[in-house]
């Protein structure tokens, strides 16, 4: 793949008054409006990276994280000019992925081989381990749309909605499939959630009766703890669903700029991710007062003291109208969820003061 550096100059970023607009209309509504075909996207002049400095402090954030593994990845989306910190090393994502899911998903609605409005009753087999709303309300509630389905895996994160949404439009391998097609190398797409979630601890194959957080973590506790640590040591070292922050990158640029799905498609998708209630204490809270944040997170199960992979990735458009993707990633850390959370703020604020 060849450097971000060296990435074409996008024809204009997401113009602000654009996204603001599309936040502001019903998730149900059409959001056509949002962009008339004769306004004018926003061409600031955006000033260069400080490269040199931003190397300098992530550095030093990831020195204080050690043992944990950081990545950084930061991208002006207008010239594409990019930083990178450890942006060649594969990430687990945990659910950053349902990102990816999302674009897939809607990449099938745009070509009319899925329609949001298909409705789906859920049975005890489609469901999957926590975190999962749908999966804890069920049987109370069986019956969801796309629509549905997708909303609960990007914005909140269900892993039933996500493994039900990939098995329609043919599983991990098609979501891997479609990234590749669209020139995003570095990231790829393995397991369902209810195979990943049970393979990171050692546990056996999932089973419905563990669908709710007490049911899960009661097996969890119940299975011997070296297994479970050395189960976590492995998923640290395998290269299936993960994302190198230099392709997470690729991918929100792609995203940004149009080249992934229909600009209706585009700009619900990233109004999901911007309404996600996740990770307050991560980017968001880095960045300044007035910043739009359209981003999605990622979290494994903290066990035995020890948090195998968290995430945060997004695009955030600064009050002045620059626009930046920013991807970071924190993998094997014996930190408390304040202490990760505020290593993201800290990378956000750090991003902002490097950009001018």
């Amino acid at each position: 793949m060849p450097p971000l550096e060296k990435a074409r100059r996008v024809n204009a970023t997401l113009d602000r008054r654009t996204f603001v607009a599309a936040l502001a209309a019903p998730l149900g509504a059409t959001l056509v409006g949002a962009c008339e075909p004769a306004m004018p996207l926003t061409r600031s002049a955006t000033p260069r990276l400080d490269i040199a400095g931003l190397d300098r402090r992530i550095a030093e954030i990831a020195a204080r994280a050690a043992p944990a593994a950081l990545g950084v990845g930061l991208m002006n989306l207008e010239s594409g000019e990019a930083f990178t910190y450890a942006g060649d090393r594969p990430f687990p994502m945990q659910s950053v992925f349902k990102m990816l899911l999302g674009a897939a998903v809607l990449a099938q609605a745009d070509a009319g081989g899925l329609l949001l409005t298909e409705r789906y009753s859920l049975i005890d087999e489609q469901l999957s381990p926590p975190f999962s709303p749908i999966s804890a309300a069920w049987p109370g509630r069986r019956d969801y749309t796309a629509r549905d389905l997708l909303l609960a895996a990007v914005s909140l994160s269900d892993n039933t909605a996500a493994d039900v949404l990939m098995k329609r439009i043919g599983g991990p391998g098609a979501v891997t499939a479609w990234l590749q097609a669209k020139h995003v190398p570095e990231v790829r797409v393995d397991r369902y959630e209810r195979e990943l979630q049970t393979e990171v601890y050692g546990l056996p194959s999932f089973r419905p009766a563990w669908r709710t957080e007490a049911a899960f973590a009661a097996q969890l506790a119940a299975w011997p703890a070296e297994r479970r640590r050395q189960a976590m040591r492995t998923y640290l070292a395998d290269p299936r669903d993960t994302a190198t922050p230099r392709g997470m990158l690729e991918f929100l640029n792609l995203l940004n700029n149009g080249s992934l799905l229909s600009a209706d498609s585009t700009r619900l998708l990233l109004r999901i991710m911007a309404e996600s209630p996740t990770g307050a204490g991560r980017l968001r809270a880095g960045l300044p007062k007035g910043t739009v944040l359209a981003h999605k997170t990622g979290t494994a199960r903290t066990d035995l003291g020890f948090n195998p992979a968290i995430s945060d990735v997004g695009v955030f458009i600064l009050p002045d109208r620059r626009a930046y993707a920013l991807a970071v990633f924190l993998a094997g850390s014996p930190l408390d969820e304040a202490a990760r959370d505020a290593i993201f703020a800290e990378v956000a604020r750090i991003s902002v003061h490097g950009v001018g």
